[in-house]
């Protein structure tokens, strides 16, 4: 009351005295809205929300200051505070936040307030709060209900505001000479000053918010679940073409019946789930590096699954059924692509070609195929039809198997 009657009287020099300010400021307060005193169940409620200020956190490589999030959560009945630092207040950090928290409870509350930040609620509202979707799972993995503080009411979550008030300044006056240059060293210094916070003596009380824990709370949380839950993104993709989806610049195969439908995906850090009308028709191992596509072999029609089963070893072994020399034109086929899938239906169409041809006669053909370096279907084809099987006169003790670096001599073996 000095402070705000000096700063009264530098304005106002011929105003009140200051034990009638003192007497018109009580009147005033008399005035002012009603706070309802709130009575706090054990276990009944956890408030959390993120602090307005940030703890920075260097670079080693560069030095450059890159600020963190400081969220907190604190238990309604013991006062029991939990506090971490985390990059972002998106989805991932707030909901991993939790989970990490309810871990240090080792409980869970009957209900959440949280604020509402877009992580949490998606629209919000007095009479009907749209929680996200997400966060929402979360919270069913742990039992635990999500009541989001009224808009623009903190009052509503007075114990987090008070909370976050006490943990901000006990933690960053205390961290405040530090430099951290990790997420997780600055983390374990926090965990070191909320130990230190939490066995504090609360003045009003004469007891740490640790002891009142252990003597209220601790019993009348829920139990925690055997596995913490993992987070999940949510979104939706549409079936291309390929019957593939795009997921985070890799490609996932999806059965080959809902090509152009419209698919949700639930993406973890391990894995890529589809789901269409609530069925989950896929599911894959997420793909961080390697190749691009993911196909499972059930999701692809018939003819591309026969497609897909094609490879050069497959060719020649087909090929060296019938003979070395078939073998040898297949792998020369093969060879005088770039690429050698690029030869794959040349190759099929010549194996197709020998079909019920006798052996020895496809193997002649292919003999006169390589010396004369015919690598085309075509080409194959008309040897067969004009019966240009047999090999040049000017040699006829020559081998039937041409030089090349896929085809191993009688030195490989020595």
């Amino acid at each position: 009351m000095m402070v705000l009657w000096e700063e009264y009287r530098e304005a106002h020099r011929e105003g009140y005295g200051y034990s009638r300010f003192c007497d018109l400021l009580r009147g005033f307060e008399r005035r002012l809205t009603p706070v309802m005193r709130q009575h706090h169940v054990a276990g009944d409620k956890a408030f959390v929300d993120y602090s307005g200020k940030r703890i920075g956190i260097a670079d080693p490589a560069t030095g450059e200051i890159r600020e963190a999030e400081i969220f907190v959560g604190v238990l309604g009945a013991s006062n029991l505070t939990y506090a971490e630092a985390t990059w972002t207040q998106q989805l991932a950090d707030w909901t991993g936040a939790h989970v990490r928290m309810f871990r240090f409870f080792g409980g869970v509350p009957r209900l959440l307030v949280p604020d509402n930040l877009k992580s949490g609620v998606n629209k919000a509202s007095f009479y009907d709060p749209e929680i996200n979707r997400t966060y929402g799972a979360m919270a069913a993995h742990y039992s635990v209900g999500i009541l989001p503080a009224r808009p623009y009411k903190p009052r509503d979550k007075a114990k987090v505001e008070a909370g976050v008030r006490f943990a901000q300044t006990y933690i960053l006056g205390r961290l405040r000479h530090q430099t951290f240059f990790s997420l997780a060293e600055c983390n374990e210094a926090i965990g070191l000053v909320m130990q230190r916070m939490n066995g504090r003596p609360m003045r009003k009380l004469g007891v740490s918010r640790r002891e009142l824990f252990e003597t209220i709370e601790r019993n009348a949380l829920n139990k925690l679940p055997d596995e913490d839950w993992e987070f999940a993104e949510w979104r939706r993709a549409r079936v291309n073409l390929d019957y593939h989806i795009e997921v985070h610049d890799f490609l996932y195969s999806v059965p080959h019946a809902l090509i152009r439908a419209e698919v949700d995906v639930r993406v973890t850090a391990r894995a890529i789930e589809i789901f269409h009308r609530g069925a989950r028709v896929g599911v894959h191992q997420r793909r961080y590096m390697g190749a691009r596509h993911g196909t499972d072999p059930d999701h692809m029609p018939a003819s591309h699954r026969r497609y897909a089963e094609w490879t050069p070893d497959r060719f020649r072994r087909w090929a060296g059924k019938i003979g070395p020399n078939t073998e040898g034109l297949i792998a020369a086929v093969l060879a005088s692509r770039r690429h050698p899938e690029q030869g794959f239906r040349t190759c099929l169409g010549i194996l197709r070609l020998y079909r019920g041809v006798d052996p020895a006669r496809a193997e002649a053909v292919s003999a006169r195929a390589l010396e004369i370096g015919a690598l085309a279907c075509k080409s194959v084809a008309s040897l067969l039809a004009r019966k240009r099987d047999r090999p040049a006169a000017k040699d006829a003790a020559q081998t039937t198997l041409f030089d090349h670096a896929n085809l191993r001599g009688p030195g490989y073996y020595h």
